[in-house]
């Protein structure tokens, strides 16, 4: 472990701390927007929202290339809206439309897209690791330069599938970028309640493997560490971790009534509001202005109206279709 590293906080050019703002923003509204929709009906099973954590999904994003792979948790609206897959897409998805990314099929925790090499969306805490293990090994044997990002909560540390693939990982040096969103809550558990041990980059190097613990709230830090991160992994140097200390400002899922923690110390963590706080730094640096900042607001929920009007106009799977993808027909005799 790389104890006390740290990462630039200095603001990149205008147009890429405006690109981050944007996409930031994007998230935050597609959220909230969700969030509202659930309430209505229109969004039926579980959801799961990012808000508060936008900062991870976009800093660490940003320094993948387009052939990269990107394995994601049941939260996940905020990574796929990031990489690329259309809000129109993913807003039909949550609809249970055909026109979504999985065809109204997979829903909020079950969002893919082969052409932006999107792999989940995995329902099962720790579920995307060995599929990122599986998508790294695939690349490394074909001599593809190719780097998996995995992320995954803090919960994912106590399951056996975390050690297995940390191991493996280690073993074969593999091309993977593991991503812990350490939101200091697995569902309604505090971490030092469920883990002995709860330094995470501590228990990753014990795995021999280089791990960094960085600040979850600060776009321009998660952008640096990925991308220093990212040239390692890509370099044949075997797997990197990163711990984004991060935090969640809305309930585990809209069923949460959240009685494991304190309304003050929401407030707290929402004193360091990674949009807010990015917003403010902007206007220091006298990068961004009011107009600018109204003009991304309006980009996004023109952006957000069109996905509701797509989703709604969108349609339903035919009952007749119900065992398409489900079963394989005997091919005839």
């Amino acid at each position: 472990m790389a104890a006390g590293i740290e990462f630039t906080t200095a603001l990149p050019d205008k147009e890429h701390s405006l690109n981050l703002l944007h996409q930031m923003i994007r998230v935050r509204r597609f959220e909230e927007k969700s969030a509202e929709l659930y309430s209505a009906g229109k969004i039926r099973g579980f959801l799961h929202l990012y808000i508060g954590e936008e900062a991870v999904a976009v800093g660490a994003i940003a320094a993948l290339d387009p052939d990269d792979a990107i394995v994601a948790t049941y939260r996940e609206h905020g990574h796929a809206l990031v990489r690329g897959i259309s809000a129109n897409s993913i807003m039909a998805e949550l609809y249970g439309k055909q026109e979504g990314c999985s065809h109204g099929r997979g829903g909020s925790m079950h969002l893919f897209d082969a052409a932006t090499r999107f792999y989940g969306g995995n329902a099962i805490v720790g579920g995307g690791l060995p599929i990122a293990i599986g998508l790294a090994l695939a690349d490394k044997l074909q001599g593809r330069s190719r780097v998996t990002a995995c992320f995954f909560g803090e919960g994912a540390v106590a399951e056996g599938e975390f050690h297995e693939c940390m191991n493996l990982a280690a073993l074969w040096k593999l091309p993977v970028l593991f991503c812990c969103e350490n939101n200091l809550y697995a569902m309604g558990t505090a971490l030092k309640r469920s883990e002995s041990e709860v330094d995470l980059c501590l228990k990753a190097s014990s795995y021999e493997i280089p791990a960094w613990p960085v600040d979850g709230m600060d776009v321009v830090a998660c952008e640096d560490a990925a991308q220093k991160a990212v040239l390692a992994v890509r370099s044949g140097e075997g797997p990197f971790f990163l711990e984004f200390r991060t935090y969640r400002f809305r309930a585990h899922s809209m069923y949460d009534p959240q009685l494991y923690r304190t309304k003050e110390e929401v407030e707290e963590w929402k004193k360091r509001d990674p949009i807010s706080t990015f917003e403010d730094r902007m206007h220091q640096r006298k990068i961004l202005d009011d107009d600018e900042l109204a003009g991304i607001e309006k980009q996004v929920g023109s952006e957000i109206a069109e996905a509701i009007e797509f989703a709604e106009a969108g349609t339903w799977e035919p009952i007749e279709a119900l065992t398409r993808f489900v079963y394989s027909e005997r091919p005839a005799q």
